[in-house]
């Protein structure tokens, strides 16, 4: 069984200032909580049981049943920008990944002089361990998971990948293998199914791990992402559905939550339970394309609708003071990183350097919670050079605000959105056979058109039904000037053009890094101060360059098929 494969892992690194802070957390005489966060990839608002889905989440139901339920939570509207907001605790505006997520081959990571949750909880006296999808950078050795903070790390580097075989593909000209266990690709474990693999490998840690220690365990799973695939006793759970979409996606659901209760389970058997605070949240709003289901809220994935940012989120653990509670405090994913260092007694020095607050009084206690509003984010990057029309800032914008570029904020019970914030659709459960071709008679979005400014009241508008843009002029300039003070906060985006050497090709048939160091440069960002160029590439030749050009070219055909 390749699964046996897990045990021969080493799930722990000595280290001497590891050692040091373990006997400082062990001389105050209090053990802090161990610390499972389950991230869920794609998963739709109305994908869990609990808010009236088809889908079947018993166990998901019931954790947040007994725990507190988080429905006023939001998250990113794609994979990267979530996933590094957790791990940083800032905006996008503020880390330079303000523009899309990061691709493939994007000579792009998270910044290295920005502390990580993993890397501030290890300092707190924590073994820190990820199982699952980074989507987090990987071009030089210092993106890695283990890196920037996790002593153990399985799982994949790019943003998705073939369930079962771990191939993840960067368009139809750059396909590699994807699952790596530490540094070193894993590909004794191919073959068996991501949310399979990951679960058994969390079970390995718990069972391996000194409980007298405080854990976090980051579990980031692939389903439902596509390519959407599950196997096939999990389908037939679902084969009277007659939308394929939908049974292939339901069942991917299923898998995760029968992994969690697997998860929840040996964590009692083993010990942890008593002590151990289990956060669920997904990345961002389902895909409706691809089987997701947010309604009744507006929009989905890679939107700033409702839809594509309000999450499946709650927390479940007996270390709550309110349990089995609904709560309504406005919660984004960048608080986790000053809430969990909070709880592990290392709480953040400087926090007014971070954008997330901590909830966790809001979350155990009901007490009023420190947020008052959220900026969803400003993507300078959506306006292309050349492209400015002066009405949107002059006559929308009110002089205050480019209404072309893609912006959205809320600030209590209202919400603004600027620029082209995607598809604002309701797109109801998909029900039908057959797929988007038969949705032509669903309700379509009437207030895109010639708009660039859209103001919703979401306490008592969740669904954004009625835009309030032209009836509340003084709302509008309010929360326009808001997001022009964020700005002035920004730095500038980081959207480096694909690099051609990151062609797995180059590289074994693996996605890994590429770049050796990081490039030094001056302070006026010219050439390095000693004159010399020191970015090193593993593979930096004309020869190299020439060999990839020919293998892509002697390829795309044959990968081609595989997408069209």
């Amino acid at each position: 069984d390749m699964l046996s494969c897990l045990s021969c892992v080493s799930m722990g690194l000595p280290n001497t200032a590891e050692d040091t802070a373990y006997k400082n957390t062990s001389d105050k005489g209090r053990v802090p909580p161990h610390i499972i966060f389950v991230m869920v990839d794609d998963q739709g608002y109305s994908d869990v049981g609990y808010h009236g889905s088809d889908i079947h989440t018993p166990v998901l139901d019931q954790l947040a049943a007994e725990g507190v339920k988080l429905e006023n939570y939001y998250v990113q509207p794609i994979c990267s920008p979530s996933r590094s907001q957790l791990m940083t605790g800032r905006y996008q505006i503020h880390t330079g990944l303000q523009h899309s997520i990061i691709r493939s081959r994007q000579p792009l990571c998270l910044p290295p002089d920005t502390p990580t949750l993993p890397e501030r909880l290890w300092q707190a006296g924590y073994s820190t361990h990820m199982v699952g999808k980074w989507h987090l950078g990987f071009c030089r050795p210092e993106c890695l998971p283990t890196a920037r903070g996790f002593q153990s790390f399985l799982g994949s580097l790019t943003g998705s990948g073939d369930h079962f075989s771990f191939q993840s593909c960067d368009g139809a000209e750059a396909c590699g293998f994807d699952l790596h266990d530490g540094e070193r690709p894993a590909w004794e474990l191919s073959g068996n199914y991501s949310t399979r693999l990951y679960t058994e490998r969390v079970k390995k840690i718990l069972r391996t791990h000194d409980r007298r220690k405080p854990l976090f365990l980051y579990v980031a799973l692939q389903a439902a992402h596509t390519p959407l695939q599950a196997p096939a006793h999990l389908l037939q759970r679902y084969h009277s559905l007659g939308n394929r979409l939908r049974r292939h996606y339901a069942a991917m659901l299923s898998g995760v939550d029968e992994a969690v209760g697997e998860m929840v389970e040996e964590m009692r058997d083993q010990g942890y339970y008593a002590n151990s605070v289990l956060i669920y949240s997904s990345d961002n709003g389902g895909q409706p394309l691809s089987g997701g289901c947010n309604w009744p809220l507006r929009g989905g994935k890679g939107s700033y609708w409702e839809g594509g940012v309000r999450a499946v989120g709650f927390v479940h653990s007996p270390l709550l003071e309110r349990k089995r509670e609904v709560s309504r405090a406005l919660i984004h994913v960048s608080d986790w990183y000053p809430t969990l260092l909070a709880l592990a007694g290392s709480p953040e020095a400087e926090p007014r350097r971070l954008d997330g607050y901590d909830v966790w009084g809001a979350i155990s206690k009901g007490l009023p919670c420190p947020r008052t509003e959220i900026l969803f984010n400003i993507d300078p990057v959506s306006r292309r050079p050349g492209e400015v029309d002066h009405r949107l800032l002059a006559v929308n914008g009110f002089g205050i605000w480019d209404t072309g570029v893609r912006a959205a904020i809320r600030v209590g019970e209202w919400k603004l959105l600027t620029g082209n914030v995607g598809d604002g659709d309701w797109v109801p459960p998909q029900i039908l056979p057959g797929g988007p071709q038969h949705w032509q008679g669903m309700e379509k979005r009437q207030d895109q058109r010639g708009k660039s400014v859209w103001l919703f009241n979401i306490t008592a508008d969740p669904y954004e039904r009625s835009d309030l843009a032209e009836a509340r002029p003084e709302v509008v300039k309010l929360l326009l000037s808001r997001i022009a003070e964020y700005n002035q906060t920004a730095i500038p985006a980081r959207n480096p053009p694909d690099d051609p050497m990151a062609d797995p090709q180059l590289h074994g048939g693996v996605w890994t890094p590429w770049l050796a160091e990081k490039e030094e440069e001056s302070e006026d960002g010219g050439e390095p101060a000693d004159g010399h160029n020191k970015k090193v590439r593993f593979k930096s030749c004309k020869v190299c360059k020439l060999r990839a050009l020919f293998k892509k070219v002697g390829t795309r055909l044959q990968r081609s098929a595989l997408f069209f």
